[in-house]
């Protein structure tokens, strides 16, 4: 038995950073959240000329996890608790902010010099209320490490970004369950995977079409599926030679949420003290 289809949405066009277009799944006006999730983003594709990118400068987070996958470009993430990486095409890096930081992700000197394509995802999840200030980490994972699973049987190539498959795990670090797979097809083919019922689960479609049989539609480029928790089986028909596929799986933390911007809190209260120690300089500072 798999899972049924709630939903294929288009997501909103909107811009961030020095003018790059994201195709953004939620927060929308119909959508805040999926919980665990608060944000999914599809930036770019964009291409820069040389000397034209600068990327996103320095800026306060707190109370929530975000993951970016690098898809094209590269980007030099700097933060007040000591983080620092370059971040190249196929590199992920997940960011625990915890009870707060400031963070920088600039377009590094080579990509600024010779120009190029800039384009990526990025994601956030919740914190638990019982880890919502806990210290600011930061993790970053080059592509070769990334696992991946190969099924040849299914023309699928399964790249393991956080959680479990097949016996093989991510590197990250995670305090909320979450498990976010990019499946990748090389020929038309269908491949079932094992989810948990007790986990809400999305498909982002990066590049390429699938087909569900519950169903007529095709979900293409650019949207995002949004299944029901019916089973633990989810399926996936590939009708593209060269298919990307985003699987996002979590299991809801069913806490409130209250949200300012770049801050999240369970309550308006400890929103207007994140504004505060942010406003002292609390959450530090990027030498």
């Amino acid at each position: 038995m798999n899972r049924k289809i709630l939903n294929i949405e288009d997501c909103m066009q909107t811009f961030e950073g020095d003018g790059i277009p994201v195709n953004r799944a939620f927060p929308v006006p119909s959508m805040r959240e999926v919980d665990p999730f608060l944000l999914f983003d599809h930036f770019g594709p964009i291409r820069y000329s040389p000397g034209g990118g600068t990327g996103v400068p320095a800026h306060p987070h707190c109370g929530f996890e975000a993951i970016t996958y690098l898809l094209d470009g590269e980007v030099e993430h700097k933060d007040s608790w000591g983080g620092k990486a370059t971040i190249k095409a196929g590199d992920i890096q997940w960011m625990t902010t915890g009870s707060g930081l400031i963070h920088s992700e600039l377009v590094t000197d080579n990509f600024k010099k010779h120009g190029g394509i800039m384009q990526g995802l990025q994601i956030w999840v919740n914190l638990p209320h019982k880890d919502k200030k806990v210290k600011p980490g930061y993790q970053h994972i080059h592509k070769d490490k990334i696992p991946t699973v190969e099924l040849e049987e299914n023309n699928v190539n399964i790249k393991i970004l956080v959680g479990e498959v097949l016996g093989q795990s991510s590197s990250v670090n995670t305090y909320s369950p979450v498990s976010i797979f990019d499946i990748q097809f090389t020929k038309q083919n269908e491949f079932s995977l094992s989810i948990p019922s007790e986990q809400i689960a999305m498909v982002y479609i990066i590049k390429g079409e699938l087909k569900f049989k519950d169903t007529e539609n095709l979900a293409t480029k650019g949207q995002m599926v949004y299944f029901d928790q019916s089973a633990d089986n989810l399926h996936l028909h590939s009708l593209s030679q060269q298919g990307s596929y985003l699987v996002l799986a979590g299991k809801a933390l069913n806490e409130s949420i209250a949200r300012y911007g770049p801050f999240v809190a369970n309550t308006e209260e400890e929103i207007k003290q994140a504004v505060i120690d942010y406003q002292k300089g609390k959450m530090g500072n990027i030498f």
